[in-house]
């Protein structure tokens, strides 16, 4: 699988680990930056660049997905959800790394890199990358929604206030 990640000054340190370790797994990575450490550095083209990889691998029939980092991991998360076609969800526990996947199909996570050990952000990132969409149907059609919206700014037959 190809994984993008994108961070900030925050998780420049991680990602290396983290990028070694995705590789030594038998991923291909593709790391969006930065390169090197500014404390004044700004993540949201780092975060959206990652994202917009995923979803043009994802459109080309490339499996991907995606990791952004920061300090508490909220900025990043909002940067990759600005991208049509992703769904970024914030992680901070075992749970919400399977459930990104299992019930909403997330295809990027956002992890606070200050917020947890080297070893917990590998282990969340392990379990969202091994776990699959349940594709129940009760997840589908929420997820088709939220991209009938995203993409129209309307839902046919729910009621959206303007």
């Amino acid at each position: 699988m190809r994984i993008h990640l994108g961070t900030d000054h925050a998780g420049l340190e991680f990602t290396k680990t983290l990028a070694q370790h995705l590789t030594d797994a038998g991923h291909e990575v593709v790391d969006h930056g930065p390169t090197e450490y500014d404390a004044l550095d700004d993540y949201p083209s780092f975060c959206i660049n990652a994202a917009h990889a995923v979803v043009q691998d994802q459109r080309a029939g490339v499996e991907a997905l995606g990791v952004v980092f920061g300090g508490s991991g909220n900025g990043e998360q909002i940067a990759a959800n600005k991208v049509e076609g992703i769904r970024a969800a914030l992680v901070w526990n075992e749970s919400t790394a399977l459930l990104a996947r299992q019930h909403n199909d997330a295809n990027v996570i956002s992890i606070g890199a200050r917020q947890h050990t080297e070893d917990e952000a590998i282990h969340f990132v392990d379990l969202f990358v091994a776990e699959p969409f349940s594709g129940e149907e009760r997840h589908a059609r929420r997820i088709a929604q939220l991209a009938e919206y995203e993409t129209t700014g309307h839902i046919v037959g729910r009621q959206i206030d303007e």
